[in-house]
């Protein structure tokens, strides 16, 4: 649970670091449009990096179990390849990385799937 405690805090900085990023070096350059792109992939990255805290956290208090263990990685997963696949549309330009990002997608829901399923269970 250490992992995810460190990888959600590494995600978080870096989330505010890409969203100083973007507000300050990205507008006038990119259009509004590419930039509403990066400013959701730094949205979600600091969503999923406060659930990142929440499940090591919850690994840390409760009982360890493979459905938190699940959860945090789908929520990892899903930082890199949504947000990063993001990321890399907009400062590429290269389009075609859009329809990698629902894969990240899915990997955020299978995330909130599996903490849930780890708390109704009472971990």
């Amino acid at each position: 649970m250490r992992f995810f405690l460190l990888f959600g805090t590494g995600a978080a900085g870096l989330a505010v670091a890409a969203g100083a990023f973007g507000a300050h070096a990205l507008e006038g350059r990119v259009t509004a449009g590419r930039l509403e792109v990066f400013e959701t992939a730094v949205r979600y990255q600091m969503y999923h990096a406060l659930a990142l805290l929440f499940v090591g956290w919850a690994g840390r208090t409760l009982d360890s179990s493979v459905l938190l263990a699940g959860a945090g990685g789908c929520f990892a997963a899903g930082i890199v390849i949504f947000s990063g696949s993001l990321y890399l549309l907009v400062l590429t330009d290269t389009g075609w990385l859009g329809a990698v990002a629902p894969i990240g997608g899915v990997a955020f829901l299978a995330g909130w799937g599996l903490l849930a399923w780890a708390l109704v269970r009472g971990v």
